[in-house]
């Protein structure tokens, strides 16, 4: 009876180890590494944590968003001029395309859609390249159409370089606008406007600018207690920015990361970011993803091989979705 009893709990141990094992064990294939430069990083994202490829073949995958109420997620391939989807339930989809030129010809090398983000009413926001401008999706979500409405073109009466990347913020939408889809980026005959800006549309359309002083501005994301962090995607200048901002625009502003250090050894610039509901910050950088807490202090890294462009934060915040030049991969981070 007694070793009955031991062989129901050998039993019982052996179908428990499975099933950690089996929980612990990816899906996809992984990629990459953890790089810990302070203990507070597990308080962000689970030790041990793997990198998931979940899609492959892009040429420059880009603009991460989630669609939470659909359960998948949005991402740009800039050169391709399409917007795919994924889901866990139907894997990679094409979305729509085209997303950034609409027109019939182009000498732009990354004609698509960059940044991408939702509107207040659950509306699909895009920077496009090809178009230069930023505009919103006419079509639902669920039946995407190249129908697009116009929210800002121009400043000055000049035309944007190419719309890169944007965030909604008290009604208004934040954008910056470096010469990335234009054919050339310096001396472009298509260029109308000098400098590479950050500007503000308001509610009512109308077009603020913010800075021109950024060789390169990038990435750009929102603090909960409402600063604005902008990355300068320039090799001379591989820094991001802390703002700080009121109704009528730039307060102060100051340097939140200098990145010099890292550009010479690992792939990649400071390029799109996202903030977390506690102000923790995920930039894709030099190696990957830096993860930064809200002082500004870098806590680690998301090692990765190739230049990581941009990331998405899930609703509940326990994943980070990561374009990652040819790849989307994703990670699990701290349940709280």
């Amino acid at each position: 009876m007694r070793n009955h009893s031991r062989f129901k709990q050998h039993c019982l141990y052996f179908l428990l180890s499975l099933l950690a094992l089996s929980c612990n064990h990816p899906k996809y294939p992984t990629t990459g590494s953890l790089e810990k430069l302070n203990a507070e990083l597990d308080q962000v994202i689970e030790p041990g944590a793997v990198i998931e490829i979940l899609a492959d073949g892009f040429v420059w995958s880009e603009g991460p968003v989630w669609l939470e109420a659909h359960e998948k997620l949005l991402f740009t391939d800039v050169p391709r001029n399409t917007i795919y989807e994924w889901s866990e339930k139907s894997g990679l989809k094409e979305y729509l395309t085209p997303s950034g030129f609409t027109g019939t010809e182009t000498r732009s090398r990354e004609p698509g859609a960059n940044g991408l983000a939702l509107d207040a009413d659950g509306s699909l926001v895009m920077c496009q390249h090809g178009d230069r401008r930023v505009a919103k999706m006419n079509s639902p979500l669920t039946a995407p159409s190249p129908n697009f409405t116009t929210l800002a073109d121009r400043f000055n009466g000049n035309r944007f370089n190419s719309p890169n990347d944007l965030a909604l913020h008290n009604g208004s939408w934040y954008f910056t606008d470096p010469p990335y889809g234009l054919a050339q980026q310096s001396e472009d005959p298509d260029k109308e406007i000098s400098f590479q800006g950050v500007y503000r549309v308001d509610v009512s359309g109308d077009v603020h600018l913010l800075i021109d002083s950024l060789t390169r501005p990038n990435g750009i994301a929102f603090t909960p207690d409402g600063n604005m962090i902008v990355a300068n995607s320039d090799p001379e200048k591989p820094f991001w920015y802390h703002y700080v901002l009121d109704e009528q625009g730039i307060v102060s502003g100051s340097l939140f990361y200098d990145a010099s250090h890292l550009t010479s050894s690992r792939k990649g610039l400071p390029d799109g970011l996202k903030i977390d509901s506690r102000g923790y910050v995920y930039a894709t950088g030099p190696g990957g993803v830096l993860i930064f807490n809200p002082d500004g202090k870098l806590l680690g890294t998301i090692r990765l091989e190739n230049a990581a462009a941009n990331c998405a934060l899930s609703a509940d915040e326990k994943t980070l979705f990561i374009t990652n030049h040819q790849q989307l991969v994703r990670v699990q981070l701290k349940k709280r």
